[in-house]
């Protein structure tokens, strides 16, 4: 693994992050959308810019399938570290009874997005943009 990968991956997640917290909070505020509806477009319009962020930066020397293929994929990756999140959340709230809302931040924001990331990075590096005739571990 080189480590323009993973420092383009990582710019590329931040870009994401930034544009999901700001359509969510848009469209939580002035927008006045519900939660969950508010979540779920900025949640899809992360994914977007992450995916284009990846294609276009961080694996773009890397061919394979149709963009739309691609694409699926790495939605599907995405919504997989997003239920890793919720799980850790899950699990501390109602499993360990940490309940406060910091618990809930280290728990989701923290513990479950560093685990989140590295499964994203891992599958879209493995599923969506693999090298071709890349055999051996996905670490190198």
């Amino acid at each position: 693994m080189r480590s323009r990968e993973l420092l383009s991956f990582a710019a590329v997640g931040l870009l994401a992050y930034a544009t999901d917290l700001a359509l969510f909070t848009w469209l939580r505020g002035p927008v006045a959308l519900d939660p969950l509806t508010a979540k779920a477009l900025s949640f899809l319009a992360g994914c977007t810019v992450a995916y284009a962020g990846n294609a276009l930066g961080t694996y773009r020397d890397r061919a394979g399938g149709t963009p739309w293929r691609r694409y699926a994929a790495f939605f599907a990756v995405n919504v997989a570290g997003a239920l890793v999140q919720l799980l850790c959340l899950i699990v501390s709230h109602y499993g360990l009874g940490f309940t406060s809302q910091r618990a809930d931040t280290v728990s989701g924001a923290g513990i479950g997005m560093a685990l989140a990331t590295i499964l994203r990075f891992w599958g879209t590096r493995t599923w969506v943009f693999r090298s071709e005739g890349r055999v051996g571990s996905w670490t190198g």
